[in-house]
């Protein structure tokens, strides 16, 4: 095992991969970063299954057979995706059984042409609960006003939750009220809360991306490269507000775990920034870092992990966002800006997904 990796798990962060493909599961890929990286958990998301499909002869049985029996396109994906997801879920099951069930967690999106509907949503995600069956699964919803409902809900009917796609501090204070209410809801129902997990995906570098263009019209190049971590801190920073509220004792009392946060998006875009900035960074305990194996494996050779990068810095933080309003820039607009791709992209990807399903669906 790497001593980088052992030093950031040791942080409190659990690390988890930013992918998934058939290919990898049926080489024993996922064992060996689980056994050799420290790998305890998996997020998947339809541009990685559309990237999944596009390489190898992994899925031609089962897409062949999908065609013998007409199974429609969309049905023939769910088949797939699921396969793929509840057999990485069995795999990570002893991490699952060994962290009292906080990791060893596979993630599966809900269709993103869903995520302005939250009653489609909400039964998407009963859908793939019930389908994969499997209770280290969690059901990725997106953070847009409309998946907040059914975020709640799912959580309320013991469906365990990673919540996508948030880039605004005000988003992610409306998801962290979404899950409490959903716990709420679960105890009035008398589940048992220490068997609700849920993550939220807080988006890293993709907001770097957005503010970096802006700075550059601008003419304020020296900021560059600072609002992706900053944003997450004060993220990191409302998420301790919420862990010392009355609210969430109540429920930790009744055996409620934390919603940790997640850093997402954590692959580095800009070759001038170092490669593991959104790792090495973002240090602070509780935390899951889903990284691109690209991530996992520079972060394995040269992160420099020296303890909590996030609590002792949250001033630092605080102004670089207003160095950065001041500057011109429109967190709000930029915030809005990247919602609206991230639902886009992810459309495109599942449309891809889409596409190269019913191509292959030849009996």
């Amino acid at each position: 095992m790497s001593e980088i990796l052992n030093k950031l798990s040791g942080q409190g962060v659990a690390i988890w991969l930013d992918d998934i493909s058939r290919e990898r599961l049926r080489t024993g890929n996922l064992e060996q970063v689980i056994r050799e990286k420290n790998v305890v958990g998996v997020t998947s998301n339809p541009t990685i299954f559309a990237n999944a499909l596009s390489k190898g002869d992994a899925y031609n049985s089962q897409l062949h057979d999908l065609a013998v029996r007409g199974v429609d396109v969309g049905e023939a994906v769910r088949a797939i995706t699921t396969y793929d997801i509840r057999w990485a879920a069995d795999v990570l099951r002893p991490v699952y059984d060994a962290t009292g069930g906080v990791d060893g967690r596979v993630s599966l999106e809900v269709d993103p042409r869903l995520a302005r509907e939250s009653e489609k949503t909400i039964a998407e995600a009963r859908a793939l609960w019930w389908m994969v069956d499997r209770p280290n699964l969690m059901i990725k919803i997106p953070a847009t006003v409309e998946g907040l409902p059914a975020i709640t809900q799912a959580l309320s009917e013991g469906i365990s939750v990673n919540v996508t796609l948030i880039f605004s501090l005000e988003r992610y204070r409306a998801v962290m009220d979404a899950w409490l209410a959903g716990l709420e809801a679960a105890q009035a129902k008398g589940l048992n809360l220490a068997s609700i997990e849920s993550v939220a995906s807080f988006f890293v570098s993709r907001v770097d991306t957005e503010i970096d263009k802006r700075l550059d019209k601008l003419g304020k190049p020296e900021l560059k490269g600072k609002a992706g971590i900053a944003n997450a801190r004060l993220a990191y920073a409302a998420f301790e507000e919420v862990m010392n509220s009355e609210r969430w004792q109540r429920l930790r009392a009744a055996g409620a775990r934390p919603q940790r946060p997640l850093w997402a998006s954590t692959g580095v875009k800009n070759p001038e920034y170092s490669d593991t900035m959104y790792v090495d960074q973002l240090v602070a305990p509780g935390t899951v870092n889903t990284m691109p194996e690209k991530t996992l494996d520079a972060t394995a050779d040269h992160a420099n992990i020296t303890g909590d990068t996030v609590r002792p810095f949250y001033e630092q933080a605080w102004n670089t966002m207003a160095a950065l309003k001041d500057a011109g820039v429109d967190y709000d607009d930029v915030v809005k800006v990247l919602e609206d791709e991230g639902v886009e992209k992810f459309e495109a990807s599942w449309n891809e997904l889409l596409e190269s399903v019913t191509k292959n669906l030849v009996p």
